[in-house]
């Protein structure tokens, strides 16, 4: 049942694809042009085209790659020594959905001219934090997206939404939904694993524009085969907006008073087949220590989840996004929430069907914790490299579970009431500035064992403070003057 063309083909996973698979089901399905697709510094796919004109030219693209201008794709690649290679990774192949020429797509890593992977490219920063932790622990790592997008369109008076009610509605009352639900099937024909898609609460009229929030969530898999189907499904998004004659924006804030996009993170421990977030029916310490090593480092993760300064628009009470350090069960006002995870709950589907003697009682623990800081202007790769480092720096930190202890809320702490529980908590980054100091300050855990290379953290750093130009929130929020206004008062520009 897999809707992967390949896996259809091969009968085999994407793990296991090799070389000779892809060439094998280039010719069999007839494909044309090959596809090398890459991240570049600005976050967004690249692309170089190949004209299939042998088995033979096949061959040597599969196994060679191809050599790119480094200079062009990344700011800290200087022209006096740009050249870098593109090797492709057999198991991200998939077909291209949108070309009337049959095109295999295939996802690349970049290597230096020593044959060496880029020391600096995300992909392998993330790669790096991954091994890490499996070396540490002995366990996978495991997480999920949730892609939180808006579609821009004309207004339609028909079945009006409801302002900032659009939470789980259907058609007639979206206007959207076609859009989402062809996403999520080209997705999982590209290899992307979908939980479920549904509407948000974001939906508002503003002049003759329609915007409405939607979001495609997805089931937990390794960290670097969640983040490569992330991107594929961002870029797929896009494709489909301009198909449809519609924007589509990832912004982290489209306007003021109204529900802002995130992109946030599930993330498990995975050892034989076993959950390790849970132990006895109860939240192990193991995953109590990942969480506080994530809130211990959390406002620096800032630097890589939230990078443009409307990310901190987004950051603000009242709208279901986090401003301070802390986390709880179920509750969605702080960093890291503990969603329900069917633990030890066996006899509900027996109770909504009952008599049902096909129902096993023995189920798998989908447990799991939520970071809710992220959106859209995020680097995926760097965003959850980060989680993985914050979640090591948890295991190996000697006060892991006093500090988990300290920073639990059971309580809204938005809520007048509970002012002085908020009092207690650190306050994330209001700025990109103050994110960049806070790297700075944190550095350290970030470049242990090598995943952040310095450049890297320095490149970061000097971006994030780059917004302090004079004037910055007309240049970027002119057509918005209470974007503007807020930029300006609270990101520190003039």
């Amino acid at each position: 049942m897999n809707p992967n063309d390949l896996v259809q083909f091969l009968n085999k996973s994407p793990s296991e694809f090799t070389k000779d698979d892809i060439i094998a089901f280039c010719e069999a399905k007839g494909i044309e042009m090959v596809n090398f697709r890459y991240e570049g510094g600005d976050g967004k796919l690249k692309m170089l085209n190949f004209i299939i004109s042998s088995k033979e030219y096949l061959d040597t693209i599969l196994t060679d790659g191809e050599r790119v201008d480094g200079s062009s794709l990344f700011s800290f690649v200087g022209a006096e020594s740009s050249d870098l290679y593109v090797i492709p990774r057999y198991r991200t192949a998939f077909v291209n959905p949108f070309t009337e020429i049959p095109t295999l797509e295939i996802l690349c890593s970049y290597y230096d001219n020593e044959g060496k992977p880029l020391e600096t490219s995300a992909e392998h920063i993330l790669r790096k934090a991954n091994a890490e932790f499996t070396k540490q622990t002995g366990a996978t790592f495991k997480c999920l997206a949730e892609l939180e997008y808006y579609v821009i369109g004309d207004v339609d008076e028909t079945f009006p939404a409801v302002d900032q009610k659009g939470y789980h509605s259907a058609e007639p009352f979206v206007k959207y939904e076609e859009i989402r639900t062809e996403a999520m099937k080209l997705i999982a024909k590209a290899g992307g694993k979908i939980k479920y898609g549904h509407s948000e609460v974001g939906c508002f009229t503003k002049g003759e524009r329609y915007n409405e929030q939607h979001e495609i969530e997805f089931l937990p898999m390794p960290a670097e085969e969640a983040v490569e189907s992330l991107i594929i499904a961002k870029w797929m998004v896009r494709m489909l907006g301009y198909r449809y004659g519609v924007e589509i924006s990832f912004a982290p804030k489209i306007t003021v008073g109204k529900a802002g996009s995130g992109l946030h993170f599930h993330m498990l421990a995975e050892k034989d087949g076993k959950n390790l977030l849970v132990e006895n029916g109860a939240l192990s310490d193991m995953a109590k220590k990942m969480i506080a090593g994530v809130l211990d480092i959390g406002d620096a993760i800032t630097a890589f989840g939230n990078t443009v300064p409307t990310s901190y628009l987004r950051l603000v009470p009242h709208q279901e996004a986090p401003t301070n350090v802390c986390w709880g069960d179920r509750n969605r006002s702080v960093v890291i929430r503990v969603p329900l995870g069917w633990n030890g709950l066996t006899s509900m589907t027996l109770d909504a069907n009952p008599g049902d003697d096909t129902i096993s009682l023995v189920r798998p623990s989908k447990q799991t914790f939520e970071y809710r800081v992220g959106d859209g202007s995020a680097d995926p790769y760097l965003l959850v490299a980060s989680l993985i480092i914050g979640a090591l720096h948890g295991i190996n930190m000697k006060d892991g579970l006093k500090m988990a202890e300290d920073l639990y809320v059971s309580v809204n702490i938005f809520a007048p009431e509970n002012a002085d529980r908020l009092a207690q908590l650190k306050q994330l980054p209001v700025s990109c500035w103050e994110s960049a100091d806070v790297l700075a300050e944190k550095r350290a855990v970030f470049e242990e064992n090598g995943i952040f290379p310095a450049a890297m953290i320095d490149a970061r750093i000097k971006m994030l403070k780059a917004y302090e130009d004079e004037g910055l929130s007309e240049k970027l929020y002119g057509n918005d003057k209470a974007i503007a206004e807020l930029v300006a008062e609270y990101i520190h520009v003039a």
